[in-house]
């Protein structure tokens, strides 16, 4: 008994020894890392000189919390997981029945998107909701919509596209342009500039038909940013870096206009006070509408055999290729498809922005739509949303938190770190949940029931 009480004093010892030499290790490397970046901060006094200003306390802050987190990490949290890994081994448990707000979790988020402008107005006034709105509601919905088309072609087809923002600009570009020069309404020009796009989709397809894992990528990327360098260079049509301003709003069906000017405006055929509010309320419903439009199309695709092909696509393309299945529709097919929703939301930004530039478009979208479907779940139309609620709405939170200039000083933008903790969160979840928010995925076909696939019974990044 004496032994084994010894044995486990000397294990605890030995842990809190490594957790201490690890935390040590986690804050040399932080004040490495940060001592350029905040420790020392340069501006420029009124005779335009360099003034290097030194913030040894933001940096003591930084180093503090990458050791302490390090050691309660490796003292607490480590064993702690490990022993509940452990004891559920143990334990064989038999499959809880889903509650209701699992079960009903889709019915009740789209019940709730639904009442958020009426409650916002309500709580707030209509031009105190126009904020919550606007930056937080449509900001995210956009980002939904595009993660939710490039999970056709990444989640379901496993095609990796780092070029995704090309269409985006495609969309937004076609809209801009068509409607300037030739007087064309949103809603004619909506599926129009998706149709666009797919040709698009089409075009990058082809030369990437042989190709797979990096060389995709790389090819993808190039042609986002060819795509991008020709809006740039191409002043005579796309107006260069000046971008195309003065882009027309939408209306409801070409009954009801938010122009102010206009004789059939909304606020006047209602007897509403003037606001830009309705129009931005108008927008979040009809971004909604396109988000659950792309999420509709996805599950019956899915359900089909171009879906089911898409899927074989993804886990094995030799035996995709030997099962007869034509690879290269399906890959045509996959390109066009989440080529076509992301013309639409590019459609949509440039009638809500009512200005469209390259800059808009650089790879940084690319890669935040693709972090987007990542960490939510490939092929997980839930898990992309709520990844992209957190991300896109966590770095807008980031504006709203004032109150931690009283904590780090008045010069303190919050926003200027939001890239940081991005970074950050997307370690920790790559780390904690490896295959994403949600790392399991309902199978088209079945044999006698439909149960969720965990997983770990799939190939990595694709579950």
């Amino acid at each position: 008994m004496a032994t084994l009480s010894y044995s486990k004093e000397s294990a605890a010892g030995t842990l809190t020894v490594r957790a201490l030499r690890e935390g040590f290790y986690a804050g040399l490397i932080a004040l490495g890392l940060f001592v350029l970046f905040v420790g020392l901060e340069t501006t420029q006094n009124i005779r335009n000189e360099l003034v290097l200003n030194q913030r040894w306390g933001l940096l003591a802050i930084f180093v503090a919390v990458a050791a302490v987190g390090r050691f309660l990490g490796v003292a607490y949290v480590q064993p702690w997981a490990a022993a509940r890994k452990a004891a559920r081994a143990a334990v064989v448990q038999k499959e809880a029945p889903e509650g209701f707000f699992v079960r009903n979790f889709s019915k009740l988020a789209i019940v709730a998107l639904v009442l958020m402008p009426p409650v916002a107005v309500s709580l707030l006034g209509v031009q105190g909701s126009l904020k919550w709105v606007d930056n937080f509601g449509i900001q995210i919905l956009i980002y939904v919509m595009l993660a939710w088309g490039l999970n056709i072609v990444v989640g379901l087809a496993g095609l990796l596209d780092l070029g995704y923002v090309a269409f985006y600009a495609v969309g937004a570009y076609s809209y801009a342009l068509l409607s300037q020069y030739f007087g064309l309404s949103f809603w004619v020009l909506l599926p129009l500039a998706g149709m666009l796009a797919a040709c698009w989709g089409i075009i990058l397809g082809f030369p990437v038909l042989r190709l797979r894992g990096d060389y995709l990528a790389i090819v993808t990327l190039a042609f986002g940013e060819i795509i991008r360098l020709v809006l740039i260079n191409w002043t005579e049509v796309t107006k260069g870096t000046f971008g195309v301003s003065g882009i027309p709003k939408a209306s409801v069906f070409g009954i009801w206009s938010f122009d102010v000017s206009a004789h059939n405006n909304f606020a006047k055929a209602f007897g509403l006070p003037m606001s830009s509010a309705y129009y931005k309320i108008f927008l979040f419903y009809l971004i909604l509408a396109l988000a659950l439009l792309t999420a509709f199309v996805t599950i019956r695709l899915r359900r089909m055999p171009i879906g089911r092909a898409w899927e074989a696509l993804r886990e094995d393309e030799i035996a995709c290729r030997s099962l007869g299945i034509n690879t290269v529709t399906t890959k045509l097919t996959a390109f066009a498809t989440g080529a076509m929703f992301g013309g639409i939301a590019g459609s949509f930004f440039a009638v809500r922005q009512g200005f469209v530039s390259p800059e808009s478009f650089v790879f940084l979208e690319s890669a935040i739509i693709l972090a987007i479907v990542v960490l939510g779940g490939m092929g997980s139309l839930v898990g992309i949303a709520v990844a992209a609620t957190v991300m896109v709405g966590g770095t807008e939170l980031l504006r709203e938190m004032t109150f931690l200039k009283t904590i780090f000083g008045p010069d303190f933008t919050p926003e200027l770190y939001r890239m940081l903790i991005f970074g950050v969160a997307m370690v920790v979840v790559m780390v904690w949940k490896p295959r994403g928010f949600v790392g399991s995925r309902e199978p088209t076909a079945f044999l006698h029931e439909r149960k969720a696939v965990s997983g770990s019974f799939t190939k990595e990044g694709h579950g």
